[in-house]
């Protein structure tokens, strides 16, 4: 059975120029917080693909593992050390080194491990070609219907919509599937915010507007990075969406609708969140219905959702 693993990235995701790169990231990080299956990965943690990907770039993997460790470092900052220590690489060296990467196992020494690999796993039904195109069946995302080869232009998803629509569920799925990063929106919140709330004082616009600007900064950096994410955000009114949406053609917004009597339900269920079952009517007056986004109806089953939003922007 297919396992997606929560944080692990498609190796298709790119960093910078780079394919591959942040899932040896994700890899590392996991595994130091016990959160990746010890006999699938951690033979191969600095090995195979993870020592390539550190050749190409010139850079010791247990330096590159002790630098993730060690500091509150972003995906930006340890390409740069990594380009500080071995030098960067033209836009030529990363479009060979992503042609190579991606077709890995196609008529080379590696076709007839992947297809024992495909074997062994019951992936003979699946439209695999390369090693990146197994890894992703294999954690349960789809290469094929993502396109995910085609490294598209960086863009941003933002799920929108009140407390208890599934914004964190429905985002946590859609980035596994599309092997993108996934940001919530309530790890922007300063303390003071995480307080004021737990406390059942509302925000004024003024205690959001940190909050807000966190989530531009980092809407802004994914964009300059060419990456691609999936960010979730209340955005209640037009003010909050204009100043998270950094760039229109790029940023797309997909609000989470439902009949109130559900998502009270949901948010009855949620234990330990600082959002009360009370606090929906606030939500629901406060909220402006947004013009420029596809509305996507949370009755589903999360599967259903994922369709409706992938299908709507061709994802």
């Amino acid at each position: 059975m297919p396992t997606l693993i929560p944080g692990l990235r498609s190796p298709y995701a790119t960093v910078g120029r780079l394919v591959y790169f942040g899932r040896m990231l994700d890899k590392i990080r996991l595994h130091a917080a016990g959160k990746l299956h010890a006999a699938d990965y951690t033979p191969n943690l600095g090995k195979a693909f993870d020592s390539r990907c550190c050749n190409f770039l010139r850079i010791n993997y247990d330096e590159l593992k002790a630098q993730v460790l060690t500091a509150e470092t972003t995906d930006a900052d340890l390409l740069a050390w990594a380009e500080a220590r071995g030098g960067v690489r033209t836009d030529e060296e990363c479009e060979v080194w992503n042609g190579f990467m991606m077709k890995r196992c196609i008529r080379d020494a590696g076709a007839e491990i992947l297809a024992r690999r495909i074997r062994e796993s019951g992936l003979q039904s699946k439209p695999i070609l390369t090693m990146f195109d197994y890894l992703d069946f294999d954690e349960g995302r789809d290469p094929v219907s993502a396109r995910a080869w085609e490294l598209r232009p960086p863009e941003v998803v933002i799920l929108m919509g009140v407390a208890g629509c599934g914004k964190t569920t429905v985002g946590e799925k859609l980035a596994a599937a599309l092997g993108w990063s996934f940001r919530d929106a309530d790890d922007f919140h300063p303390p003071e915010n995480v307080a004021k709330m737990s406390a059942r004082v509302p925000l004024t616009d003024a205690d959001r507007q940190p909050w807000l600007a966190a989530i531009r900064t980092y809407i802004e950096a994914c964009l300059a990075r060419g990456e691609r994410a999936v960010v979730t955000c209340s955005a209640l009114k037009e003010s909050y969406r204009q100043t998270i949406v950094a760039d229109p053609a790029r940023v797309r917004l997909a609000h989470l609708i439902g009949d109130e009597a559900l998502i009270a339900a949901r948010i009855s269920q949620r234990h330990g969140h600082f959002m009360k079952p009370e606090m929906l009517k606030s939500q629901l007056e406060t909220l402006e219905p947004p013009q420029n986004a596809i509305a996507v109806d949370i009755a589903g089953t999360p599967a259903e959702i994922l369709t409706q939003i992938r299908r709507a922007f061709s994802l």
